[in-house]
C-alpha cells in the first residue's frame, strides 16, 4: 500500500522530512519512502491511503514500561518512594492473579498503540503475572515487545530492611529458569514480534553471583538484559558501602554492560561511569516524567550523549508516571534539561524524537528493522493529525511533534504492515471492553489488598 502524508519525518541518514511524502509498503516492509506524487506514479496498482493534514512518523519506541502496573495508576501518588514501594506498590502487585496481568497487560499496550508507540521493552514481569497470558496479550494486540522477566534471590531494596511483600518474593530458579523456559516458549513468536529478556532486580535484592549468572546465561543464549539502576541517590550509597564500587563500575564487575544491556534511570553516575557506558555500548532508558515525580533526581542526559552513550526515552509505570505516553514524555525531557542546565540549547527537538525512535531501536538491538522509515525496513509507522487548535500553525513538523503533541493527536498507527489503528480506534482489540475489565479487576484487586486510594480533598 501506499500511506501519503503533509509530512514524512523519516528518520533516516539524512534525517530527511519529505513534504507532501508517502510511505510504500509491501508485506511487513517499507519498499520506498519519498515524494506521494512519485510513489503513486511508480505503484499505480497499490491501494492508497491519504493523510493530508497529517505527520507520519517512525512508530514510536518505549524502553522501559511496567505492564503490570497499568491496572494500579495513581495508587501512590505524592509519596517518597520507600513509602510508595512498601505501603502501596509491592501490596498491590504482590495480590496479582494471572487474570490480574492479562487485564493489565491489555489496558497499558492498547494505550500505548493509541499513542503511537509501537514497540517497547517490559522490564520486569513477576512469574505471579502470568507470562504465557501477558505474551497472548502481545500477540493479540499487535504490538512489538521485549518482555524481560525477573530474577532476584534476596527479598530487599538495597540493604534497607524494608518489607518486600510476599507475593513479590522470587526463588532463584524461579526466575533463571523461567526466563529461559518463556525464552523457549515464546521467543521469535508473533511473526518475530515478541523477544525473552533477563530482567534482574536492583542490586541488594540480587547477590554479585545470581549477576554473574544471568550474564552468562544472556551469553550463552542470545538474551539481552535490562535493570535498574542508581536510580536514588541511596542506591549509589549502597554500592559503596557493600562493595565499594560505583554503579557502573559495580555492573561491569558482575557482567551488567555492553550492546545487550539497557541500564533504566541511571541518575547517580558520575564521567568516568559516562566513559565506561560508552566504552561498553551500554544503552540508558531515561524516564523523565517517573524520576520527577518520584523526586529521584534528573538523569545527566546531555553529558551521556556527549560522551558516546546511546540514550533512549522509557514512561516506566502506572504508578510513577500515571500514563503510557511517549510523546508527553518527549516534550518533558527536551524543557527539564533546558531548565537544569539554563540552556535553551540543550537537547533540541530533532534528538529527543532521535531518542523516541532509533535511540530504542538501537537499545533493543533493532535498529535493522525499525526506528526510521527506509527501504527495507518494518513498516511500523504513527500518523499524527495536525489540523487541531493546540497544533495550528505547524510550520516546523518536529518541534511541532515534540512540543506542542500529545499521544491523543495519534489517528493511525500501523505495525509489521498492518493496520492496528485506524481513525482513532483500536482494530485489535475492543476497547471498550479492554477499560470494562480493567476497571472490575482495579476494584477487586484494591479490595483484596485493602488499599484505599480515595482523594484527599472530600468527595460529596
Amino acid at each position: 500500500m501506499i500511506v501519503t502524508g503533509a509530512f514524512v519525518i523519516t528518520l533516516d541518514p539524512g534525517r530527511r522530512i519529505i513534504a507532501d511524502g508517502a510511505v510504500c509498503t509491501r508485506g511487513d516492509r517499507i519498499v520506498e519512502v519519498g515524494k506521494a506524487a512519485d510513489l503513486l506514479a511508480r505503484y499505480p496498482a497499490e491501494p492508497v491511503h491519504r493523510f493530508p493534514d497529517h505527520i507520519l512518523t517512525p512508530g514510536l519506541v518505549d524502553t522501559h514500561v511496567h505492564l503490570a502496573q497499568a491496572l494500579i495508576r495513581g495508587c501512590a501518588d505524592d509519596r517518597a518512594l520507600v513509602e510508595w514501594l512498601c505501603d502501596r506498590v509491592w501490596v498491590l502487585q504482590g495480590h496479582f492473579t494471572e487474570d490480574d496481568g492479562r487485564v493489565s497487560a491489555r489496558l497499558c499496550i492498547a494505550e500505548m498503540l493509541r499513542s503511537g508507540t509501537t514497540t517497547f521493552l517490559e522490564s520486569m514481569l513477576a512469574h505471579r503475572y502470568g507470562f504465557d497470558g501477558i505474551a497472548a496479550a502481545v500477540r493479540e494486540s499487535g504490538v512489538r515487545a521485549t518482555l524481560a522477566k525477573i530474577v532476584m534471590d534476596t527479598p530487599r531494596y538495597a540493604d534497607a530492611a524494608l518489607p518486600m511483600h510476599p507475593g513479590m518474593i522470587e526463588e532463584r530458579e524461579t526466575g533463571l529458569g523461567g526466563t529461559l523456559e518463556m525464552h523457549r516458549r515464546w521467543h521469535g513468536a508473533a511473526d518475530g514480534r515478541i523477544r525473552v529478556w533477563f530482567g534482574p532486580r536492583t542490586p541488594g535484592a540480587v547477590t554479585p553471583d545470581l549477576y554473574r549468572e544471568i550474564a552468562r546465561l544472556a551469553r550463552e543464549h542470545g538474551l539481552g538484559i535490562t535493570m535498574h539502576l542508581a536510580e536514588v541517590r541511596q542506591d549509589r550509597e549502597f554500592l559503596r558501602r557493600a562493595y565499594g564500587r560505583l554503579p557502573v563500575e559495580f555492573a561491569e564487575d558482575v557482567g551488567l554492560v555492553g550492546p545487550h544491556v539497557v541500564l533504566v534511570h541511571m541518575i547517580w553516575i558520575g564521567e568516568d561511569e559516562m566513559r565506561t557506558l560508552a566504552r561498553t555500548g551500554t544503552h540508558v532508558s531515561h524516564n523523565p516524567s517517573s524520576n520527577s515525580k518520584l523526586g529521584s533526581g534528573v538523569c545527566p542526559v546531555p553529558a551521556l550523549l556527549g560522551a558516546g552513550v546511546n540514550v533512549a526515552l522509557g514512561c516506566d509505570g502506572g504508578p510513577s508516571n500515571n500514563t503510557y505516553d511517549l510523546v508527553r514524555e518527549m516534550k518533558l525531557a527536551a524543557c527539564l534539561h533546558k531548565g537544569v542546565a539554563g540552556d535553551p540549547l540543550v537537547l533540541p527537538a530533532e534528538q529527543v524524537l532521535e531518542m523516541a525512535t532509533l535511540g530504542g531501536a538501537r537499545a533493543l538491538g533493532l535498529e535493522r528493522d525499525i526506528g526510521s522509515l527506509e527501504a527495507g525496513k518494518k513498516a511500523d509507522l504513527a500518523v499524527f493529525a495536525t489540523r487541531r487548535l493546540h497544533l495550528t500553525p505547524s510550520p516546523n513538523p518536529v518541534s511541532t511533534l515534540v512540543y506542542a503533541a500529545g499521544g491523543a493527536d495519534v489517528s493511525d498507527v500501523m505495525v509489521d504492515g498492518r493496520w492496528v489503528v485506524r481513525d482513532s480506534r483500536l482494530l485489535t482489540m475492543d476497547e471498550e471492553e479492554v477499560i470494562r475489565e480493567a476497571q472490575a479487576h482495579a476494584r477487586a484487586l484494591l479490595h483484596r489488598a485493602g488499599i484505599d486510594v480515595s482523594p484527599r480533598w472530600p468527595v460529596s
